[in-house]
């Protein structure tokens, strides 16, 4: 069974277990979608829609709206206007369908209707032990030149592999390479005990908006683990640097979608594992473009770089577009192995 036909599977399999969840896992869920800005076409109307019906009651969208727009982190970190609004709008419409008037709904787009819309917002994603990484990202996808402001499919699946194997972290010194705006460092510094963790960008924005959200979550500041943002640009990163961060463990997500930096990254993992030859590297890439996927790992094999697919299921922790077809690679050099 291929990626894709896996993915699909997981959807599947996902979606038929919803049918028999209760109304505290549904309302969890819709938390989970609200926080993280979800595609609205995910979320489970269709049980909602069957609540009112049965019912007759707003009591479920009142208990979802506790959960969502009136819950204390949308007060904190909220979504987007935009996404605020539209939510409410889909909720009065199936209520107008379904029960009497909810006054605290009405209330509630009351306060998002004519708000000017602004380019940031808030994203956040519930860890397993219900505490929350909230992120600021930039609302457009492709903004200042870089698409590093928003948080992307590779890197919702590295946190995940990442809760699922804290072995790979715990005491270790950790090394991302494109941390962008974050999630991935910030669940593993929360959730994986690392000792030292050094997030890294080379866009001078993508770094200001990244030491933000480093700060957000209660990173930094003499507290455990120790905790840098530094530049590193992967074309011209002396050896001194590499050295000097030292990484047992090497991570990157979705850093692999331009051909033209894909050697760059080559040659500077083939630094990296000259510097720190026991350094475990791992690579989680969704598969937009096979070509260019294709070019890279060409481009690894050209460095003297092997590689090996790692399989096997992973949790879903966090709510995201499972279709899409996620590689995850560990990086080593051919003579080493």
């Amino acid at each position: 069974m291929g990626k894709q036909e896996v993915n699909k599977h997981t959807w599947k399999m996902a979606l038929s277990e919803q049918k028999e969840r209760k109304p505290e896992d549904i309302l969890r869920d819709f938390r989970a979608s609200f926080f993280s800005m979800n595609r609205l076409a995910s979320f489970n109307w269709t049980f909602l829609d069957n609540e009112l019906q049965s019912n007759k009651s707003s009591e479920f969208i009142s208990e979802l709206l506790k959960q969502t727009c009136l819950h204390p982190l949308c007060g904190k970190f909220p979504p987007s206007v935009r996404f605020r609004r539209i939510f409410l709008s889909e909720l009065i419409k199936r209520e107008a369908a379904g029960c009497d008037p909810l006054d605290e709904l009405y209330d509630a787009l009351a306060q998002v209707v004519g708000v000017e819309e602004t380019p940031l917002c808030h994203k956040s994603y519930f860890l397993p032990s219900g505490d929350a990484v909230s992120l600021l990202e930039n609302v457009a996808v492709i903004s200042e030149g870089t698409t590093g402001l928003v948080t992307w499919e590779a890197a919702l699946y590295l946190a995940e592999w990442a809760l699922e194997n804290p072995q790979v972290f715990t005491g270790r010194s950790v090394l991302e390479l494109g941390s962008g705006v974050g999630l991935t460092g910030i669940t593993v510094c929360r959730s994986c005990s690392p000792v030292r963790f050094v997030f890294s960008d080379c866009h001078a924005t993508v770094l200001e908006k990244l030491r933000e959200n480093v700060r957000l979550n209660g990173l930094g500041g003499g507290k455990s683990p120790s905790v840098t943002v530094d530049q590193l640009d992967w074309t011209t990163a002396p050896e001194e640097q590499i050295r000097r961060i030292r990484p047992d463990t090497v991570i990157a997500a979705d850093v692999v979608y331009d051909p033209e930096v894909a050697g760059s990254l080559a040659d500077l993992l083939l630094k990296i594992l000259k510097c720190s030859a026991a350094a475990e590297i791992l690579i989680c890439s969704t598969i937009r473009n096979p070509e260019t996927y294709g070019g890279f790992k060409l481009r690894l094999e050209a460095a003297g770089l092997g590689h090996q697919v790692l399989t096997g299921p992973v949790g879903a922790v966090f709510p995201y577009n499972r279709l899409a077809p996620v590689e995850l690679i560990k990086v080593f050099r051919v003579q080493d192995a």
